[in-house]
């Protein structure tokens, strides 16, 4: 799919483009993510429905756009989360030639590295809502949509947004960077552990981490640390 085709065809025809490939049904969700009977509840909504001035982007790019859905895709958050601490690998991932603004055609893309290429993943901005509520990642600012849209993106790349709920940081990281991974086990640390994360830190390496356990207990250990979650690591010091 052309980005720039598909929305010049939809500006010139004065149409909302619809994505036929990844469409506003059930099956872009996965058939287990929730009961059937709730999966019929769905509703898909374009941030145009929701509110009267949208933006992709308001006041730049951070972790703390970023709010949780009922997915369980915080692996792939908490990447995003790294990927806004560096600036540079974010405009790969985000093209600037797109908003609601500027030749709004109901139309985005994304680009995501996979098997050596980035590739570039064409969506329409039909978002799902259960009982008037995000089923996806949602902005802390409302009318501010880059996380949703991307996390659609993404999904659309996974095959659904069922193939969201649970993964490894370290694959997301990968997906939006092109780079190379490297992980720790903390059970069984290397004794430089400390020196790694600093140099990590210094050439600003993207960087997170997880805790094991069931995601979708939300344990929260006495320590503030949630079980089974993914976190994003901004800084690393000796305190």
């Amino acid at each position: 799919q052309d980005f720039r085709d598909l929305r010049a065809l939809c500006l010139s025809q004065g149409l909302l483009f619809e994505d036929a490939t990844f469409p506003a049904h059930i099956r872009s969700i996965g058939p287990t993510l929730l009961p059937e009977e709730k999966l019929r509840q769905i509703q898909w909504k374009r941030p145009t429905e929701l509110q009267r001035n949208p933006y992709l982007i308001m006041d730049g790019v951070s972790r703390f756009d970023i709010m949780q859905g009922e997915i369980g895709d915080c692996w792939m958050l908490a990447a995003l989360g790294s990927l806004t601490l560096r600036k540079q690998f974010l405009e790969n991932v985000l093209p600037k030639d797109q908003g609601f603004q500027d030749d709004y055609a109901g139309i985005f893309h994304f680009r995501f590295w996979q098997y050596g290429e980035w590739v570039d993943v064409v969506i329409d901005d039909r978002l799902p809502f259960l009982n008037g509520r995000y089923l996806s990642v949602h902005p802390r600012t409302s009318n501010e949509f880059w996380p949703s849209l991307l996390e659609k993106a993404y999904a659309k790349l996974q095959g659904s947004y069922q193939n969201l709920n649970g993964g490894y940081l370290s694959d997301a990281l990968v997906d939006l960077t092109g780079g190379i991974q490297v992980q720790f086990s903390l059970k069984d640390p290397p004794p430089d552990l400390e020196e790694i994360l600093k140099a990590a830190d210094k050439s600003q390496c993207l960087m997170g981490c997880s805790t094991s356990g069931q995601s979708r207990r939300n344990i929260e250990l006495r320590n503030g640390i949630v079980q089974g979650h993914a976190y994003t690591i901004t800084g690393a010091v000796k305190v």
